[in-house]
């Protein structure tokens, strides 16, 4: 008997408060790995009316390794699109309060491999932790269709505002896609939930019209999966000229589903954002992916998701898991042991393998950390190795 049932995820645009500090958080980071690829960052931020302060702690055996965090903060602020007094949130007004410091040691020497004898010289993982890779036959992406579809829907939006072609757009934005499916598939998009910040004065007819005609439609419509009865909710507050860290506190790691898989995939817990590649909440959920992506591609499964466990200071993973939701083509233990053999799961070797030690990250920030071209996770280029492992 078919199965159908509604599932929906949900975006946010890269105006949104949270969005902003994960922004923040990350180029932070990538200015320090330009200066020190071995460097080691924790960044947070927080964004609160026209404030943004970032915390947290470095570590560097380079001398002279300085980041000017004002100066970043205020190029990520008016790259979004924060230059208007208006806004409530201004590139050239924002206060900025440092309080990024040293990491401690006895964190760096179970990361470092100056830890316990029995790890010494081996890069350990930087804290312990679970973390998941999911792909799925949803999308060109391998991904579910319900998130892929929200980014791109606040992906147009900023789209439309960067090039003026709607002049009267704000940075802070959110969608949210419903999509019917059945077996597994999807059939239909039963809703689509989008609110957009917009300058005062504007009419809600003027906001829902333009919404629907120059984002969802554009977005949409080439899916094949809109019909006569899906539902639109533009705006259902009435207004929102109030928007970023004026109307709503913004942090770093809030938005850890928008980030990974919409809520299809389960999530370790941890977040990514401001986070150097020791961290295995970062470079193992990357690694999870890469695995993920490669079983589906490999059409081993229809649908993957692989989990990798880890220890402070030990340079292995504890386990290693995949489950295929019982769509897999062999057996999963078969699975689990070709996995085994083609992809190092070691902190370095992960590093090593996705060429983690890049100024990479802050790209990553908005939109989501999977589904996106240009990112070592995203290859297929280990296909034939676990078709080879498998037989």
């Amino acid at each position: 008997m078919s199965k159908k049932y509604l599932f929906t995820s949900e975006s946010v645009g890269e105006g949104h408060p949270d969005k902003l500090c994960d922004q923040v958080s990350d180029a932070i980071l990538d200015e320090y790995l330009k200066q020190d690829p071995d460097c080691h960052v924790a960044c947070e931020t927080f964004a609160c009316q026209s404030l943004i302060l970032v915390g947290g702690e470095f570590s560097s055996r380079k001398p002279g390794v300085y980041v000017d965090v004002q100066q970043v903060v205020r190029r990520v602020v008016e790259k979004i699109g924060y230059n208007n007094p208006a806004y409530g949130l201004d590139y050239n007004s924002v206060a900025v309060v440092n309080m990024l410091h040293n990491q401690s040691p006895e964190i760096s020497q179970g990361v470092d491999g100056t830890g316990l004898d029995e790890y010494k010289g081996q890069q350990g993982a930087g804290d312990q932790g679970i973390m998941f890779g999911f792909a799925c036959r949803e999308t060109p992406e391998l991904m579910p269709a319900t998130l892929m579809y929200a980014h791109k829907l606040v992906q147009k939006a900023a789209e439309l505002r960067h090039s003026g072609e709607i002049k009267w757009f704000r940075p802070d934005s959110k969608s949210q896609v419903t999509i019917e499916y059945e077996d597994h598939k999807p059939v239909r998009i039963d809703a689509v939930v989008v609110s957009q910040q917009h300058d005062e004065n504007i009419t809600h007819d003027e906001i829902e019209k333009t919404i629907i005609e120059k984002v969802i439609k554009p977005v949409l419509e080439p899916t094949g999966l809109l019909d006569s009865n899906t539902k639109y909710y533009i705006n259902p507050t009435g207004a929102f000229s109030i928007g970023g860290p004026v109307g709503d506190t913004g942090l770093t790691g809030r938005k850890i589903i928008v980030d990974t898989y919409g809520g299809m995939g389960r999530h370790g817990g941890g977040c990514f954002s401001g986070k150097d590649p020791s961290k295995v909440d970062r470079s193992a959920a990357y690694m999870a992916r890469y695995i993920a992506k490669n079983i589906v591609a490999a059409d081993l499964a229809e649908r993957a998701e692989v989990q990798l466990s880890y220890a402070i200071g030990v340079p292995h993973p504890v386990s290693i898991m995949v489950e295929t939701f019982g769509t897999a083509k062999v057996a999963e233990e078969k699975l689990e042991a070709a996995v085994e053999k083609v992809f190092d799961c070691t902190p370095s070797g992960i590093v090593n393998t996705l060429k983690l030690k890049q100024p990479i990250y802050e790209k990553t920030a908005a939109y989501g950390h999977f589904g996106r071209q240009g990112f070592p996770w995203e290859n297929t280029d280990k296909v034939e190795a676990l078709l080879a492992a498998v037989k």
